[in-house]
């Protein structure tokens, strides 16, 4: 077994169970879920988006609406001016390009205000089912920590080593599993190192 096989399956004993945490029910509420995510956590945008997607029945709501209510609307979230002036931008595009429809092509995703190549890629991977893999701050610091990816490389550049190292089929479910090993295990300020099954393999451990 290679070390990177091994490392995959340790990381999946830990969290075999590991998904997308935030709560949606449509295509829309799916992306301005992930828009919203950007730096802040899962579980603070799902205590907004309970109340917002129940306010907001479609995504011509969301486009019609102003964006200063729109703003009081997600006032708790970091961002929130941004992300409401990106969030009625993008609605408006979908209800008049795309007939009320996400568009499900990377580039087209990518025209959206807002919507970046992460966002683009967790829209189609949960949504879609489409191979990808989104790197996030947590994807990212595993992967430099494991040796998979250099200081200073871009999501970018990492997301396209880790597409080297692993077969399409896992691609999905790598990204959940690096996320959750990175949020609750191999921590940004106090990583888990002394009870982690992978460390031979880290580059930066921390052991203090």
């Amino acid at each position: 077994m290679t070390v990177s096989e091994t490392i995959y399956e340790e990381i999946t004993k830990l969290y075999p169970d590991a998904k997308c945490e935030l709560n949606y029910r449509k295509d829309y509420e799916l992306l301005i879920a992930v828009m919203l995510s950007a730096q802040t956590t899962d579980q603070s945008v799902n205590s907004v988006t309970e109340t917002l997607f129940n306010k907001y029945k479609s995504i011509k709501d969301f486009a019609n609406v102003s964006i200063d209510e729109l703003e009081n609307d997600i006032r708790r979230i970091g961002l929130f001016r941004n992300k409401s002036k990106n969030i009625k931008s993008m609605s408006e595009i979908v209800v008049n390009q795309f007939n009320g429809i996400i568009p499900n092509t990377q580039e087209s995703l990518q025209d959206l205000p807002g919507v970046g190549r992460k966002t683009a890629n967790v829209y189609l991977a949960e949504f879609h089912h489409i191979p990808r893999i989104a790197v996030d701050t947590h994807v990212s610091r595993v992967s430099i920590r494991l040796g998979f990816a250099d200081e200073g490389d871009s999501p970018e550049n990492i997301e396209k080593k880790l597409m080297n190292i692993y077969d399409e089929n896992i691609w999905i479910d790598l990204h959940h599993k690096m996320i959750f090993f990175g949020r609750y295990f191999c921590k940004a300020k106090k990583p888990n190192c002394i009870n982690c099954p992978i460390l031979k393999y880290c580059k930066k451990p921390v052991l203090k």
